[in-house]
């Protein structure tokens, strides 16, 4: 009689082997992410698990032993002198404590050491007599893929070491893709494909993630094309009998960036336990202001020796293990591409997907950009896509999990016509984006008066998307002009309008009558002009009567000004819906003033650059912008060598204050620039509060 008692078990098994293995396959030799690492992580689980269930239905060539990785057959073969394994992975702190308890971790005999697992790409670098002679992937552990030609073509990799004496030695590292560089790549590639004819095999490449990215960069012909990818390396190990040089391993990291090698700056050697949970917590929640990506932390015993006498298994050594930060990449059904009309008549795609939870909060949209995004990603309605949040914040689909794709799923078609009102939908040639060529589109109608009630342009409380959507279905406003015809009998007789909200309202809307003629032109939703040539115009002109009357020559002439704007505010205001809708504004009571300085301490930042990182208490982001505008500043929004000072305030960007620290800028305490601010200090007496 046949016994059954173990077949599901082993089909399991089975299933999860072979598509360990797929996913290994499209991971390490195609540079694609066919899931996301948790999802990854958990099917290793499960089927180590099963195994350990059922030990006599284990196969032996079980992804679970192996290490995970091939040699693409495309490059030359690279035996390693030392197996260049993988990690144990840790996922909650009950975990990780339990490895403490495994390696007896005394801490008054063994130290750890505490670093940060960069997402890239594992390679192996050998230097003989100092030269670099070869450079080597992982691969499978023991066999990797020589790309020595390629890494010789990334600037941030030695070719020849400082002050070496030491015959051979290898390097082991992270060739990784920052995130700058990735970004830049992306967009880069994104713009060719809008008009891109060649062919499919000289299509620009959009990668899904910078791991893919640098992976991807490696595996080219031609070793150029790597260099021009912009690729970065940390060394994080000696992996050759380095306990030949000193037993420690913290100690052989400061030798490697002696010897020229960039070694992470976040690394640290741990005598309390309890100060790596601390440093966990730390870089969970401050990963995103580094410039390149981290998936977790990696801890080690830190003496040689001590590993030695610890081993390894067949994969893993029992001396390190991998902490891995909850996903941040979660998967969900595309449901559906719709497409959303802006104020300007931009028609911008965006993705309406079955909710999933995703850093921290529900997400169920996210935009897509434009047609090329869509089509460079190969997104499809039906399709499981990747799903994260750029900067822990911004939701962002990454692309489809192509291995989960139906094959009755289409291609998308960007739409002929607006969705709102019917119109033809065009894009002009050199132009990414689609627009609405309706001008009295009712999207566009509503989102245009939302823009000129923001608190960047008029700033009318009270006057938010749902208000000026209502008020526009029911007839009362059109356009911006009819938000000056409001009155209160209009107002009250509506439902859910009681007495003291219609009061603010129109308190808000008297108030914005007289509005600094700057705010009155990034309200006016002019094209190209946004608040810095707003600034420009209303500082140059003085009043909008000076202004609508000024030539294409004229508005060139202003800093900052080029023909490309000249010409859009000439043309919005000879339009005769800009003449019909100023002059309705006007005889409403509009009468835009320029800014007055406050005389206490008019110029106090006449002729600096501020660059500010992080909050400042009492000011709103565009409230300091303007501060420092009217205290003769320039509010800048990044680093540069132009840069006077950089104001910390609450929360700072790393990177703001790195690039600061490489430039010798001078950083200043926020709370004492908002004392400038207030007119309650001097510039001189700020000078007492640089960190």
């Amino acid at each position: 009689m046949t016994d059954f008692s173990n077949l599901i078990p082993k089909q399991e098994m089975e299933r999860l082997s072979n598509l360990i293995r797929q996913w290994d396959h499209a991971y390490y030799v195609l540079d694609e992410s066919s899931v996301s690492d948790f999802e990854y992580d958990q099917a290793v689980l499960r089927l180590r698990a099963l195994e350990e269930e059922f030990p006599e239905l284990k196969d032996p060539r079980s992804p679970t032993g192996e290490v995970s990785g091939y040699a693409d057959v495309a490059f030359s073969e690279v035996r390693h002198n030392y197996p260049m394994q993988s990690l144990d992975n840790a996922f909650s702190k009950e975990e990780l404590e339990a490895w403490f308890k495994r390696i007896g971790a005394d801490l008054d005999r063994k130290r750890l050491v505490f670093e940060l697992k960069i997402d890239g790409l594992a390679m192996s670098l050998t230097y003989r007599s100092g030269v670099l002679v070869r450079a080597a992937t992982r691969g499978d552990g023991m066999v990797g893929e020589d790309v020595t030609a390629n890494v010789m073509a990334i600037d941030a990799v030695p070719k020849v070491l400082a002050n070496s004496d030491i015959q051979e030695l290898e390097v082991r590292g992270e060739i990784y893709m920052p995130l700058s560089s990735f970004q830049r790549h992306n967009d880069a590639a994104i713009a060719k494909l809008s008009d891109y004819q060649g062919s499919a095999v000289d299509r620009p490449k959009v990668f899904a993630n910078p791991r893919n990215a640098a992976s991807g960069s490696l595996r080219v012909k031609d070793p150029s094309v790597t260099r021009d990818r912009g690729l970065a390396f940390f060394a994080y190990q000696i992996g050759n009998e380095p306990q030949d040089i000193t037993d420690s391993h913290f100690e052989s990291l400061q030798l490697l960036g002696r010897l020229g090698f960039s070694v992470n700056p976040n690394i640290r050697l741990i005598d309390d336990v309890d100060d790596i949970f601390s440093l966990l917590a730390e870089w969970e929640k401050n990963r995103h202001s580094l410039d390149y990506d981290i998936d977790g932390a990696v801890i080690k015993v830190d003496s040689f020796s001590e590993r030695a006498r610890m081993g390894s298994t067949s994969r893993a050594p029992r001396w390190a293990i991998a902490y891995k930060y909850p996903p941040e990449e979660k998967t969900t059904l595309l449901e559906d591409i719709l497409v959303s009309i802006g104020k300007t008549g931009r028609a911008t795609p965006f993705a309406k997907m079955t909710p999933v939870f995703v850093g921290g909060s529900e997400v169920a949209m996210a935009t897509l950009h434009n047609e090329d995004q869509v089509r460079a990603k190969d997104l499809r309605v039906g399709d499981i896509v990747r799903l994260r949040k750029a900067g822990d914040v911004i939701p962002e689909v990454m692309g489809p999990v192509l291995a989960m794709r139906s094959e009755e799923l289409v291609e998308w078609e960007f739409p002929k016509v607006c969705p709102e009102c019917g119109s033809e939908l065009r894009r002009d040639e050199g132009d990414a984006g689609h627009y609405c060529i309706n001008y009295r589109c009712p999207a566009q109608a509503v989102a245009r008066m939302v823009h000129f009630a923001s608190r960047p342009a008029l700033d009318i409380e009270g006057l938010g998307e749902t208000i000026v959507k209502r008020l526009y279905d029911l007839g009362l406003v059109a356009d911006v002009a009819d938000i000056y015809r409001l009155d209160y009998d209009r107002l009250i007789s509506l439902e859910r309008f009681g007495e003291k909200s219609v009061k603010t309202l129109l308190q808000a809307i008297e108030r914005s009558k007289t509005a600094p003629l700057n705010r009155f032109l990034v309200g006016l939703t002019i094209g190209h002009v946004g608040s810095v040539a707003a600034d420009a115009l209303a500082s140059r002109f003085g009043s909008l009567e000076q202004l609508r009357a000024a030539s294409v020559e004229e508005i060139s002439e202003v800093e900052g000004i080029g023909p490309i704007i000249a010409r859009s505010v000439v043309d919005f205001f000879a339009h005769d819906t800009t003449i019909d809708l100023l002059d309705r504004m006007l005889q409403s009571g509009v009468s835009p003033t320029v800014i007055e300085r406050r005389e206490s301490y008019s110029g106090a930042l006449s002729g600096l650059t501020v660059v500010v990182t992080g909050g400042v208490e009492g000011f709103s982001r565009d409230g300091i912008t303007q501060a420092i505008k009217d205290v003769g500043g320039k509010a800048a929004t990044s680093v540069s060598a132009k840069t006077t000072f950089v104001v910390v305030g609450e929360s700072p960007g790393a990177s703001k204050l790195k690039k600061a620290q490489e430039l010798s800028i001078r950083l200043v305490d926020g709370a004492s620039f908002g004392r400038l601010l207030s007119g309650e200090i001097s510039i001189d007496e700020l000078e007492d509060n640089v960190l």
